[in-house]
């Protein structure tokens, strides 16, 4: 997408504006849902710009738009998922082609690399990103994407992205970041010297569980050109609905990451003082071993708390008592989320090496009373002892 004038603006003004002008035609503020799956052309093989809704549509235009604003890059692709967007920048590797991938990822990208994509030629290992020397020893000749996620999905393990991005791309390898759980408003990998970002719009860039979707951002006019082809030739798009609600949800996400920062900080009080919790896992913490990163890189540690119980028959016992919290997957709502990653998100990587301990608790705080929430912790916690 091309420059926009919001984009020398502050980040909570492009979330509102970019992409977003007053339509011209009949002055409505809010982006118009253009359902619609075709367009009159003037003539034959001439329109306005649009010509059937699965290559393109004014509603998603928008939203692409105000992504690429928000990390700060001229092209966002939306994607009806966010694996559908992990598998747009996956497809453009070829059979024999490498990936170098964090040990702690989102589940779901682990089953993509190793249910679909290795089967077609593939291959990837999970590594320690936050240790330079093992990333370097496992990069090959065939190597072309180093995938980070960072915060990591659910150990919230926080990595050191210039830094990866430095020693990359001195062997020629793209870096891709899942900026899922950070959103754009508390980092910019691209900025960072990543070369593509991509998002599970379903979570905190929507904000209100109530769409699914994805998107790529890239500063790479070619990566961006195939990433577009991709969407249109294997039809992975989002509808005009999906779009004016993620759209929605961008115009809070400043307000809202700032609330679920100061909900998760009361939480982990909250957890610290509890004798069944063994350890509080957030990158706010002093504690946490990539606190230092996190001050450097981000502009806050995110609204994401996971925590470590007794064992797996006492973490799930907790996760069941939750009151306020709700027991389901995904993250990054409204509403405070409770999961217990190894039997659900995570579920498909239990053989795998990056197995996640049954003894954790993933907790996506939202943006009811903080105290109400420290409660509900302290008395699921205790009953489950």
């Amino acid at each position: 997408m091309p420059s926009s004038r919001w984009d020398t603006t502050g980040l909570a003004t492009r979330a509102i504006h970019a992409g977003q002008d007053p339509d011209p035609r009949t002055g409505a503020v809010m982006t118009p849902i253009y359902q619609t799956s075709t367009f009159a052309q003037t003539a034959v093989g001439e329109h306005a710009g649009w010509d059937y809704a699965r290559g393109g549509n004014p509603t998603r235009d928008a939203l692409e738009e105000a992504i690429a604003s928000l990390e700060v890059g001229p092209h966002g692709v939306a994607f009806s998922s966010g694996l559908a967007a992990s598998d747009a920048v996956l497809r453009q590797l070829r059979p024999g082609d490498h990936v170098v991938m964090a040990n702690d990822v989102y589940g779901g990208t682990y089953r993509q690399l190793a249910k679909v994509h290795a089967p077609w030629g593939l291959t990837f290992d999970p590594v320690n990103l936050g240790d330079l020397d093992a990333v370097a020893a496992a990069f090959r000749p065939q190597t072309r994407i180093l995938w980070v996620e960072s915060p990591t999905n659910p150990l919230l393990t926080v990595f050191d992205i210039a830094a990866l991005a430095e020693l990359a791309h001195e062997r020629d390898i793209s870096v891709v970041v899942d900026n899922t759980f950070a959103t754009p408003v508390l980092q910019t990998p691209l900025s960072l010297g990543a070369d593509v970002v991509v998002h599970s719009t379903t979570k905190y860039l929507g904000g209100h569980s109530d769409v699914v979707g994805g998107a790529v951002v890239t500063n790479d006019d070619d990566r961006a050109a195939a990433y577009r082809f991709h969407a249109n030739a294997v039809g992975a798009v989002p509808g005009p609905w999906d779009c004016f609600l993620v759209l929605r949800g961008l115009k809070t996400l400043p307000v809202r990451m700032r609330a679920h920062m100061e909900g998760a900080a009361r939480v982990v009080e909250a957890a610290q003082t509890l004798a069944g919790v063994r350890e509080v896992l957030w990158p706010g913490l002093p504690g946490h071993p990539g606190h230092e990163i996190t001050e450097r890189q981000m502009c806050g540690p995110g609204g994401m708390v996971s925590l470590r119980l007794a064992d797996g028959e006492t973490a799930r016992r907790a996760c069941e008592r939750f009151t306020v919290f709700t027991l389901a997957e995904s993250l990054g709502g409204v509403e405070s989320l409770v999961e217990h990653p190894a039997a659900m998100t995570h579920a498909s990587t239990a053989d795998s090496p990056i197995a996640v301990p049954g003894d954790l608790v993933r907790l996506s705080v939202g943006l009811e009373d903080p105290e109400d929430l420290a409660a509900d912790l302290q008395q699921a916690v205790t009953g489950a002892r």
